[in-house]
């Protein structure tokens, strides 16, 4: 137990535990939450660090490497408390468009390429092609532009279009998506304070359809919504039993307009921790550095790297900017981590 353990001796229980976490053991609830109470920041970085020598161990010095496209932007049916581009809400200066065509997605999809992603997600709003209405000749029309995509460039296309059913997602696969994006947000207690509109059971459904298809997820959240730790924990179990295999970690970059545009940013320490937890309840996944990295860590942008992460967004986001790929390189190269593409593992072995 490290209740109480600061410094010297809470650095070997943090080693001890990591190397429990490499041999293959999984940490149950009440573990996880200990790591919560962590707080001094000397104590937060002996924890990045044990977290980083499971990432290490599990996951080598790839870094996953990935960029996404708005191709549909804007007047959302969807009341998400953080998206800017909610009808609902509608954020400031947030774009609406609709459906970019084949050729304007080729092109975006191919600068990812050039820029060193190995994925490329199309990223639509709206509940989901499921729903059929107009939405079904636009999902027929991106199934095409994957297809363009695999036939034209190297990159992986990958696709979050909202909820999908089964035989959609058949569709997608046969058109060549491997992974689906589509995020529980939170954990399913603090849900309701994200959307009303459709529920956590809903996105759990998706995944499940997806999965079945034999489309591997790509599945995370949002830190910094307001939720607790015991929140942020149950998020990471639930993604662990789900046996997602990519795992987004966003950064709540508040957007002027929306019922979560006035919350705190966190701190890039709390940020740091949150993301070392993940990564020793998820030992083996894909964690990704997702929206808000660069708004959130600043300078810290390294931190989050040597706290468990081996993969990241590299470019724009839907509704705000990133940083220059290039500085995203020499980062990775500074901290003796390569891009590219990270293999998907089995999964966690059962809870001790």
């Amino acid at each position: 137990m490290s209740e109480g353990l600061t410094g010297a001796v809470l650095g070997q229980w943090l080693d001890q535990l990591a190397d429990r976490v490499i041999a293959g053991e999984a940490i149950d609830r009440a573990t996880a939450l200990i790591l919560t109470q962590i707080d001094d920041q000397a104590d937060i970085l002996a924890l990045c660090a044990a977290a980083d020598r499971v990432r290490q161990a599990r996951c080598g010095n790839v870094v996953d490497l990935c960029s996404i496209g708005n191709v549909k932007s804007g007047s959302c049916s969807e009341n998400c408390s953080f998206c800017a581009q909610s009808a609902h809400h509608p954020g400031q200066e947030s774009p609406i468009y609709g459906l970019r065509t084949p050729e304007e997605i080729l092109a975006q999809a191919k600068a990812a390429e050039a820029a060193g992603a190995k994925r490329f997600c199309l990223v639509s709003q709206g509940r989901g092609p499921k729903y059929g209405g107009r939405q079904e000749s636009e999902f027929e029309q991106i199934l095409e532009t994957v297809r363009q995509i695999i036939a034209e460039t190297n990159i992986k296309p990958c696709c979050a279009l909202g909820e999908v059913n089964a035989d959609q997602a058949q569709a997608l696969k046969e058109a060549g998506v491997t992974r689906y994006n589509h995020n529980l947000e939170a954990s399913e207690a603090f849900f309701p304070n994200v959307a009303t509109t459709h529920s956590w059971q809903d996105r759990v459904a998706t995944i499940k359809t997806l999965k079945a298809a034999g489309i591997q997820a790509c599945t995370g959240g949002i830190l910094g919504m307001g939720e607790t730790w015991a929140d942020r924990v149950d998020l990471a179990l639930a993604l662990r039993d789900l046996e997602v295999e990519s795992i987004p970690l966003n950064l709540l970059n508040p957007r002027a307009g929306t019922p979560m545009g006035d919350r705190p940013k966190l701190d890039p320490y709390e940020a740091a921790k949150a993301i070392a937890i993940f990564r020793m309840i998820l030992p083996d996944r894909i964690l990704r550095y997702a929206g808000g990295r660069e708004v959130v860590m600043g300078e810290l942008q390294a931190l989050g790297l040597k706290a468990g992460l081996n993969a990241m967004l590299i470019g724009h986001y839907l509704t705000t900017m990133g940083q220059p790929p290039e500085k995203d390189h020499e980062m990775l190269t500074e901290l003796g981590l390569v891009g590219g593409e990270a293999p998907v593992v089995g999964a966690t072995a059962a809870t001790i």
